[in-house]
This record gives structure tokens, sequence and C-alpha cells, in this order.
């Protein structure tokens, strides 16, 4: 799908609408799921079949108990490590490896004058999409295809759990310029999957490691407080259909 207008300029408000989708729920965004559903209809860059997926999210989303919603996001993407919507958590954890990759992708946003508020991780997959919107839609899926493997294993993810978040995922990865590594997905399906209800897994998960220093330190040093800096209450972006 997306190689069919690869070659287009425009810049896609669908970025935009998936981004406000994967993010916390809100009243506002209940009162913009309207235009949501249709800037994502307009443009006509997702397959009818996802489509039809979105529109059961979407609706849940406008209809159903705002408490309820975010109880049930929370579940997902806040207490499950599995599920976390920071994009280099499933590729470098929290070695310093990532740390460098989070200023190069934040110095990315800059130059495109996208600013972000220090309580912000710039990896966060509804930022990253924000980000895309502002790109023409043959770079922003170029873009996208980088991390394919990281949104197929999450979608297989949500699936397993019966989501419908996982129609937002689908949605990326036909979207995305590069096919999922295969084999890339399999070793990140293979990795602990916590059940967010058991809370002595959860604080396994979450658990930081002792850090050494001198010569047999080892080169994944983590930051307590940077482990814990959550994105989720980043509030969605703003969609006119």
């Amino acid at each position: 799908m997306a190689k069919t207008f690869k070659a287009r300029t425009f810049k896609a408000k669908t970025f935009k609408a998936l981004s406000a989708l994967l993010s916390y729920p809100t009243a506002e965004l209940q009162a913009a799921a309207g235009e949501i559903r249709d800037a994502i209809a307009c443009e006509r860059l997702v397959p009818a079949r996802i489509m039809r997926q979105l529109d059961a999210l979407i609706g849940e989303l406008e209809a159903n108990d705002l408490y309820d919603l975010q109880e049930r996001y929370v579940l997902l993407f806040d207490r499950t490590r599995s599920l976390s919507l920071h994009l280099f958590e499933h590729v470098h954890g929290e070695s310093r490896d990532r740390g460098q990759a989070m200023i190069d992708l934040k110095t990315q946003y800059e130059q495109h004058g996208l600013s972000i508020s220090a309580a912000e991780l710039p990896d966060f997959l509804p930022l990253f999409l924000e980000y895309l919107s502002v790109l023409p839609v043959g770079e922003a899926c170029d873009m996208l295809g980088q991390p394919a493997h990281i949104l197929q294993g999450l979608a297989e993810r949500l699936r397993q759990r019966k989501s419908p978040y996982e129609a937002v995922l689908r949605a990326l990865t036909v979207l995305a310029a590069a096919r999922p590594d295969a084999a890339a997905v399999t070793a990140m399906l293979e990795e602990p999957d916590s059940d967010p209800a058991d809370l002595t897994a959860l604080d396994a998960d979450w658990e930081d490691e002792p850090v050494t220093f001198g010569p047999g330190a080892a080169s994944n040093c983590k930051d307590g407080l940077i482990a814990r800096i959550r994105a989720g209450r980043r509030p969605p972006p703003a969609v006119q259909a």
C-alpha cells in the first residue's frame, strides 16, 4: 500500500490522527473522535479492512466511559513493558545507546519545528507519529519503515490480547515503506510478556539493575529516573478534518 503513494509530497493528517488514537484517552479525544475518523477516511491511505477495525476502536473511544478507557490504556501501555509505546525501549532497553538515540531524534524533531517538553521522551510513538505528519508522506513512510518490526510485534501482542488498539498498529505496519524483518519480529515476541495484573512480575520488569563502575562495569548503566518517565499523559494532537 505504501509504495503506491510513496512519490506523493503532501503531508498526511492520517499520521496525526493515528497519533491521537494511541494517546491517553481524554474528554477532548472523545469529542474529536468524529474528526479523527474523517481525517483517516478522507485521505484513504489505510486499506478498507483496517479502516473498519479503526472505526470500531474510534466508536469505543467515542461512546465508552472515560474512566474505563483510561484504565484500559494504563493496563496496556503504562503497566506492560512488552507493550511500551517507547520505541527505543524495544531496541536499546535502558542502555547508553538509547540516550544518544534520544538526542539524535530530538534534534531531528527540532529541525522540523517540533518542540517537546523536558518531561517527554522523543521515542514515544504518538509523538513520533506527530513528527511524521509534518513530513512529505513518502519521507514519512520511509521513516516509519525503520521500526516496522516493532510495530508488527506490538500488533501481534495486541492481537493476542484481543485489543482494538491492534488496528492502529496494523495501519502503521501497512503505511511503512519497509516490510517488517521476520527474524526481528520473532525475537521480540520471544521476550517476556508480563500480565499487567501480576504486580510481582511487573515489579521485576521495572526493577533497576545494580549499577557498577570501574573496569568491569557493564555498558548498560540504567538511569532509574529515565526508566520511569512515561509520556502516556501527552495530550492528543488536535486533528482537523
